[in-house]
């Protein structure tokens, strides 16, 4: 009987194991400054860390968030990002930032975050939002309308949008749980792949011509 206690507790915690790791792993150091070569430390978490005696307050500091980004684009936005890629003092941290600008009718179009949870703040303007559950739970749709000071949780790994419903510019900013999210659109990843996927396969992933589907791809 306690052979078979101790298999179930063991089989029990090869379930839960991963989960525990699911996200960045927590800093064993007050803090690992990412820098892109060698020169002066170990590797952890993708980066190089700088000597801890050459760190200054500058490797903890960005300004980039304080210039509207430009949304003269096809969707009407722009994310500018502080991750670790342009921010080193982020690295092990398991943190980033956002600002997200939006023209009129502009949006941040369907997408995921593979690695991190979005939380995710009004500044400016007001937003429909909204996230669609996986498959197990039927698809089914979060979605609210945000005003200024008005907060929105996006779960790991799942789609979501925003979208400006005003008629003039509105200005967003997100923290995720991740130093580097990572990001996945879906347009762009499903009729934007290179080399493209069959046209044939999405024509019948999606209930639609192929002759569709290829001015789809065209259009990425």
């Amino acid at each position: 009987m306690k052979s078979l206690s101790y298999i179930a507790f063991l089989s029990l915690l090869a379930l839960t194991f991963p989960l525990a790791i699911a996200s960045d792993p927590s800093p064993l150091q007050d803090f690992c400054v990412g820098v892109n070569t060698p020169a002066s430390g170990v590797f952890v978490n993708g980066k190089f860390c700088k000597d801890a005696r050459i760190v200054s307050a500058d490797d903890f500091f960005s300004s980039v968030l304080n210039r509207p980004g430009n949304v003269n684009n096809a969707v009407g936005s722009n994310v500018t990002t502080v991750n670790v890629n342009n921010l080193g003092g982020l690295n092990t941290l398991g943190i980033s930032l956002v600002r997200i600008d939006y023209a009129p009718n502009g949006q941040n179009p369907p997408h995921t975050h593979p690695r991190a949870t979005e939380i995710l703040i009004v500044q400016q303007g007001t937003l429909l939002v909204g996230f669609v559950s996986s498959n197990e739970d039927g698809n089914r749709l979060f979605a609210k309308t945000l005003n200024v000071g008005d907060v929105f949780v996006f779960p790991e790994g799942l789609i979501h949008f925003q979208f400006n419903l005003g008629r003039t510019p509105a200005v967003a900013i997100a923290a995720l749980s991740s130093q580097n999210a990572g990001v996945i659109t879906i347009a762009n990843t499903v009729f934007g792949s290179n080399p493209a996927i069959d046209p044939n396969v999405l024509a019948r992933a999606f209930q639609m011509d192929a002759n569709l589907v290829r001015d789809l791809q065209n259009r990425f």
